[in-house]
Parts: C-alpha cells; sequence; structure tokens
C-alpha cells in the first residue's frame, strides 16, 4: 500500500517524507518509484499528517513509537477504522486522528474501457467513491485530509463522511464478514459445481454472468424482478444457508467491535 500511495502522491500539491523501517521496503520505493527514504526523526517533527500504511495490527504499537515526535496540531491518518474504533490510537489531544478508506471501482459503471475494467482496486484507471471520517481533530483537519485521502485513491468520485463507527460497521462488518465471505462461498458453490461434472469454464461463466444480472436488479440498477422459481429457490435456500437473526449479530455494536479488537490483534 505504502508504494501505491506513494505513486499517487508524486506531482500532487503535497511534500512528501517518505519512512520506511526496512531495508527491502526502501528499496523497493525507489525501483518503483524512484524516491528515497528519509530518517524518521527527520520526517515526524515537522510534518502536519502522518500517513500509516501499515497493517492494522501494528498502528497502535509503531502510533505509540513516535506520537511525542510530532508537532501540536498534527494529524495520524490511517487506511482503516480498526484501528482508531478499537482504542488503538495515541491519546495525545493535541493530534487529530482521521481515517479513510477505498469503497473500489463500482461494479457497475460506464467507463468500459480495458484498463478501466481491470483496475479492481482502484487508484490507478478507474473511478471510485471513497469513506473518511475524524476520530479527533478540527473542521480543518478533516477538510485537509479528505483531499489527501482524494489524492491518494484517486481519481475519486464522491468522498462519503461518516464517523469511525460508522466506518467499522462498512469494513469488517459489511465488506469483509459478510461481503468477502459470500464472495468464497459463490466461489465454493461454483467449484461444487465442476465437481458435480460441470465443466469449469461452464460454470464460472453461468455464475459470474448470473451475478451480474442479480446484483443489478437486488441493488436496483436494473428495471427486473426475479422470476417466481428464483423466488422459489431463494425462500428455501435462506433457511438451509442462514442461521436466524444472522444480520442482527453480525451488525450488533459489541459483535463490530469485538471483530476490530481482533484484527488489530487484541484478545
Amino acid at each position: 500500500m505504502g508504494v501505491r500511495l506513494a505513486k499517487n502522491l508524486i506531482g500532487s500539491q503535497y511534500a512528501v517524507d517518505h519512512v520506511e523501517v526496512t531495508e527491502e521496503g526502501r528499496q523497493r520505493l525507489k525501483d518503483e518509484t524512484g524516491l528515497e527514504c528519509v530518517d524518521a526523526d527527520t520526517a515526524y517533527p515537522t510534518a502536519d499528517v502522518v500517513l500509516m500504511a501499515v497493517p492494522d495490527n501494528l498502528i497502535g504499537r509503531i502510533s505509540a513509537g513516535f506520537v511525542d515526535k510530532l508537532k501540536p496540531g498534527a494529524c495520524i491518518m490511517v487506511l482503516d477504522a480498526a484501528a482508531p474504533h478499537a482504542g488503538q490510537m495515541p491519546d495525545r489531544s493535541d493530534i487529530a486522528v482521521f481515517a479513510t478508506h477505498p469503497c473500489h471501482p463500482p461494479l457497475f459503471r460506464n467507463d468500459i474501457g480495458e484498463d478501466v475494467q481491470a483496475d479492481y482496486f482502484g487508484g490507478e484507471a478507474a473511478d471510485q467513491n471513497i469513506v473518511c471520517g475524524l476520530l479527533r481533530g478540527t473542521e480543518d483537519h478533516y477538510v485537509l485530509c479528505e483531499d489527501i485521502a482524494r489524492t491518494i485513491f484517486a481519481p475519486v468520485m464522491k468522498a462519503h463522511r461518516c464517523t469511525i463507527e460508522q466506518l467499522a460497521i462498512l469494513e469488517p462488518a459489511l465488506s469483509e464478514t459478510i461481503g468477502a465471505t459470500l464472495a468464497l462461498a459463490l466461489r465454493d458453490a461454483a467449484d461444487m459445481a465442476v465437481a458435480k461434472g460441470v465443466p469449469k469454464e461452464a460454470a464460472m461463466d453461468f455464475i459470474i454472468g448470473h451475478l451480474g444480472i442479480e446484483l443489478a436488479i437486488a441493488f436496483d440498477q436494473f428495471d427486473g424482478v426475479f422470476s417466481d422459481g428464483a423466488i422459489h429457490a431463494i425462500d428455501q435456500a435462506k433457511q438451509v444457508i442462514f442461521q436466524e437473526n444472522w444480520l442482527e449479530r453480525i451488525f450488533e455494536p459489541e459483535a463490530v467491535l469485538t471483530s476490530v479488537k481482533e484484527i488489530c490483534g487484541i484478545s
């Protein structure tokens, strides 16, 4: 992520001091961008914003190691709500904390050039939306950090402002606990069809094609309805696949908090 974001900051209005603790990381940054890293003790004291492109379970420990070096009014910017929502950010009242995350390019879009279609992650060719939240700080901090978020995830269409708790509901609860789990369940189902004798290419073409129209109907992108047969199959399948009140249990605030704590390595 550090290299990906560094590339998008090149040529922006922001002066960036790149910090990397490993020689391998410093060399990779140089090889892929031509950029040189600076010493951490040089970068932190003058930084207006510290953008942390590190794993969630390291944010608390790493930020605790440099927060005392930051000037009053500086901001720590992270790429996920897990650490802020789990209480892992340094407790220094004169330091702002901002979280952002990409929505990734929308499934339903009209810009169908090959480079756009291949940009599933975003931040390269395809437009995407982002979400942003301010845990602590001023409105000026929010405005500055949203602009940085738009830069690192460019090209950006909309920046949705949410609370940190709402960001945690979006990820992990909505996008990973449910979205990624169901995506892998779909792949497992396709593999089962292959195991039952369906040619693999036919199974993959069939499910991916059907998902396009099924998601379009479910998310009001297409003026169509599921057939009577499909509705019957859905009603029967829900009783087999899903436990009672599964959505309520996943989105219960304590469940979301437990999930982000586990992501951050808090037992």
